[in-house]
């Protein structure tokens, strides 16, 4: 008989270790809380509790040619960098390729994941799952977690002295959806990654201004690379991993800071980080400085102080009628249908050998799938780690092996 295996989540983590686990003969059942297939990628106009959602005109970071699932290329008429609901369309082929949509529990929220009575034995697991306000328990062989990092939004108000006397309305990036409500306002968003970074372009167009707060920088790339071709394309190669693993890393340093700022100097446009090239991932910012140069975006250190109508920053200047603060400060995540027994979490971390296994359960019947930040898209990653993990559970491999 088929072991059992449990996926929770089916965005782009859960669909390949559906897909995974029917190749090994594995039989999945997978718990997806909302009505439909996508995660992340899945746009909703309203935002629900416990799901993040993408704002309208999001597009990729990474190219389609790195993005695809290793057996179901992206269709060649889509260009190269996809507005989300491209992104979509392509989950909803993979998942008819393969027809996965039948081992999906949709509204199916997962109440407790603990150990079966037997664990110790046969490293079963035991989910309570409630589906229309009836909660069922089911025994399963092996769990696949599949949520992935962006659960909660991260809110550090308490880091923002007088933020709450302010009058202004505060929202989170994950909150934001379009530009259209607010046209014609002063807005405020503190955070420079790829969010607030695309966020503050998206507005700069309408709006009357746009302040960019940042305590740390960063260093900011093009999607478009040398010779045109996509940047992932271009520099992510087994020669360049090979160099990259091989010179100093001073040298590095040196060679992609100062191609960095051919496109555009960092200290003048008042993005120019603290840290050097390799000590943290860039973001991606093709129109930042169209926009810094056009004044849509003005670039304001960190925030020391709020006002009721306005802010006071590090460096002792001012901006009053400010409409609108949106913190794209990121996010927390979390397991609490495991009461942290299973999975232990502390500041935002959990410890998992090679990213997949928590390796204090003694039976290896638990995989985290893209919990991982890459550079570059996560769905190649969310695949191998299914791959390799749906093995361990069938026991064609060991989970030290390499996969």
């Amino acid at each position: 008989m088929a072991k059992r295996v449990a996926i929770i989540g089916a965005g782009a983590s859960g669909l390949t270790a559906i897909k995974c686990c029917l190749d090994e003969g594995l039989q999945p059942t997978c718990f997806e809380r909302s009505e439909d297939i996508g995660g992340l990628w899945r746009f909703q106009e309203h935002v629900t509790e416990g799901h993040s959602s993408i704002y309208k005109s999001l597009t990729t970071n990474s190219s389609k040619e790195l993005m695809s699932f290793s057996d179901f290329p992206i269709p060649e008429e889509y260009p190269n960098y996809m507005h989300h609901s491209k992104v979509m369309e392509y989950f909803r082929m993979y998942a008819e390729k393969f027809d996965l949509i039948k081992y999906i529990h949709f509204k199916a929220q997962v109440r407790h994941l603990r150990k079966h009575t037997d664990f110790p034995i046969t490293g079963q697991w035991e989910i309570v799952t409630e589906m229309n306000g009836r909660q069922e328990s089911a025994v399963f062989d092996a769990v696949l977690l599949c949520t992935g990092f962006h659960v909660h939004p991260y809110f550090p108000l308490d880091s923002f002295p007088g933020v709450e006397k302010f009058k202004g309305e505060i929202i989170h990036s994950s909150a934001y959806k379009n530009p259209e409500k607010y046209q014609d306002q002063r807005i405020l968003i503190i955070g420079l990654g790829n969010s607030g970074l695309e966020i503050s372009i998206d507005l700069s167009h309408s709006t009357k201004q746009v302040f960019l707060s940042t305590r740390t920088g960063a260093w900011v790339i093009n999607r478009v690379s040398d010779g045109g071709y996509p940047f992932d394309a271009v520099h992510f190669t087994r020669f360049k991993n090979l160099l990259f693993h091989k010179l100093p890393g001073a040298l590095i340093n040196q060679w992609g800071e100062k191609k960095l700022n051919m496109k555009f100097n960092h200290e003048n446009y008042g993005v120019k980080p603290q840290h050097r090239f390799l000590s943290k991932t860039p973001i991606m910012g093709d129109d930042l400085p169209n926009a810094i140069i056009a004044g849509r975006v003005l670039m304001k250190p960190h925030v020391k102080k709020f006002t009721e109508r306005g802010v006071i920053f590090e460096d002792g200047s001012t901006e009053e009628n400010i409409g609108v603060v949106i913190f794209a400060t990121g996010y927390t995540f979390s397991f609490p249908y495991t009461q942290d027994i299973i999975l232990r979490t502390q500041a935002n971390k959990v410890s998992l050998y090679k990213n997949v296994f928590p390796p204090h359960l003694g039976k290896h019947t638990l995989a985290v799938i893209g919990f991982v930040k890459p550079i570059g898209a996560i769905m190649p990653v969310s695949e191998i780690q299914a791959r390799w993990a749906t093995r361990i559970f069938k026991g064609m491999q060991q989970a030290g092996s390499i996969p």
